[in-house]
């Protein structure tokens, strides 16, 4: 089993393939949707690696792929530029969840 990026950033693609991770780097949205459609049709894929940015062009069909589908695992990673998570983003996900300020 492998390891496969789908990424929007040719620097994020080959730090991976460094590691050796191989994956593709695509731009819109019709892109995204092909490379996500096609890694979940490799059978040897277990985990697909796709960058924040892209995951925000299409997160129903990637939120469906993770609710409906048992392999490959979606992570969603971020690329070189960082997070767009705000400092406190953790907290503020268990507070919104279970309604408990920590």
């Amino acid at each position: 089993m492998r390891f496969y990026l789908i990424s929007d950033n040719v620097d994020t693609q080959i730090g991976m393939r460094l590691a050796g991770i191989e994956g593709v780097v695509v731009h819109e949205v019709e892109e995204v949707r092909k490379a996500l459609t096609d890694a979940m049709e490799m059978e040897d894929v277990a985990v697909v690696l796709i960058t924040e940015r892209l995951l925000t062009l299409c997160p129903d069909m990637v939120y469906d792929l993770k609710l409906h589908r048992r392999r490959p695992l979606i992570v969603e990673i971020p690329d070189r530029h960082g997070n767009g998570r705000t400092r406190d983003s953790i907290t503020r996900y268990v507070r919104e969840a279970i309604g408990v300020k920590i």
